[in-house]
């Protein structure tokens, strides 16, 4: 998805909002309209028919015949599609939009006719009901066959275009490296390179804990707390931002210099899930600790990290090269002798194999397991133990 930085005036901020309530109230309309379906009613009605609704509808409000057209039968398209969607298993359920949330609506049709360029760094799209808004031109634009206009919950304002850029070709050099992510190091290399990424800094780290406090103490529903609020969005959309560049980024490299790309099998939905109410048999209605607060902690981490966004990249950017390892026992297995033992994990960043007294990074070991397609069961026994010598030299060099 190629996106732009949009910065319309106040009055076109409201005129986009109320465009944002009307694809939404669309939206949902034709969301409860399936939702009543049961077995012993009919069908539910269909885009032509849910069109046609629409007609009817903006025929008698006023509020509603004010908006675009365009944008609401669009709304109508999307639903039905996110209905074909899920009914053939590839997407999920189609959920509300909420206020605040869910700020965006979709145009279709060739944008080159709907688009001007002012200048080197600026341009203007023409949104229906809007006029021509500004955004800012930090690449080219895409010849796509629609476009979307989006607000995030810090009020910022966005252009996207659904396109799927080519992958990046392979180098060639028949280079293997593995990908280990954790929580403390992002993810390390099998080269030996440890890769961090970037979050909030000590003095924004202090700022949020104090926002939170002030929020704590803020009447619900009162100005106060809608600024605060806004602070505190502020600052999560910064950390988010620097995720997603070092995700970019970091995938770009890899893709650009390796041509097999293996990383750690891993679930994270699952992973990143809260743990279950333990019942107390003693106290009925009472509940053992389930150490909910640190896995909570472990949660954030996780998702702070970008292990999955990560992937998602590689995989897009070196489609193909992109292999999957189990996660099994990688961090307890010497990478040298290839015994595998509890007590070869010294530490979070220690590893030492009690066998042979090879000496490295944790994670850069586990790295390396992975880049050999090294994977045991739950017996913590290796399918070949010849495979554990270090065949491929370049996985490993640094």
């Amino acid at each position: 998805m190629s996106r732009f930085r949009m910065y319309p005036t106040t009055a076109q901020q409201a005129a986009l909002l109320e465009q944002c309530a009307h694809a939404r109230y669309v939206w949902n309309l034709a969301l409860e309209q399936w939702s009543m379906w049961t077995r012993d009613k009919g069908a539910t009605p269909g885009y032509v028919e849910q069109a046609r609704q629409l007609t009817e509808a903006r025929a008698v409000f006023g509020w509603l015949r004010a908006g675009s057209q365009t944008v609401q039968q669009q709304a109508l398209r999307d639903f039905d599609q996110a209905v074909r969607y899920f009914y053939a298993g590839t997407h999920r359920r189609p959920t509300w939009r909420k206020v605040g949330v869910h700020e965006g609506f979709r145009i279709v049709g060739p944008p080159a006719s709907r688009i001007v360029k002012l200048n080197r760094k600026w341009a203007a799209v023409l949104v229906p009901k809007v006029g021509w808004v500004r955004f800012r031109l930090t690449r080219s634009v895409p010849d796509a066959r629609s476009y979307r206009v989006t607000r995030d919950r810090v009020g910022r304002w966005h252009l996207a275009f659904t396109v799927i850029p080519p992958p990046i070709p392979a180098p060639g050099g028949g280079e293997v490296v593995g990908v280990d992510r954790g929580v403390t190091v992002s993810a390390a290399l099998s080269t030996g390179k440890l890769l961090s990424c970037p979050g909030l800094s000590e003095t924004e780290q202090v700022r949020l804990k104090q926002l939170k406090r002030r929020l704590s103490r803020c009447r619900r529903g009162s100005n106060r707390r809608q600024r605060v609020k806004a602070a505190i969005a502020k600052l999560y959309a910064r950390a988010g931002d620097r995720r997603k560049d070092w995700v970019e980024k970091t995938s770009t490299n890899l893709a650009r210099r390796f041509d097999v790309i293996r990383v750690e099998d891993l679930n994270i939905a699952q992973m990143t899930r809260r743990p279950k109410p333990k019942p107390d048999p003693d106290r009925p209605g009472g509940y053992l600790p389930n150490r909910r607060r640190a896995k909570a902690g472990l949660n954030r981490g996780i998702l702070a990290n970008g292990w999955g966004d990560l992937v998602a990249r590689l995989e897009h950017k070196a489609a193909g090269r992109v292999e999957k390892v189990k996660a099994a026992y990688t961090s307890q297995t010497c990478s040298v002798c290839g015994h595998c033992v509890p007590e070869n994990r010294e530490s979070q960043a220690g590893f030492r194999c009690v066998a042979c007294g090879h000496r490295a990074n944790a994670d850069v070991n586990a790295a390396v397991n992975i880049a050999a397609g090294r994977a045991v069961n739950a017996r913590r026994e290796t399918p070949a133990r010849v495979s554990l010598k270090r065949e491929p030299q370049h996985a490993t060099s640094t």
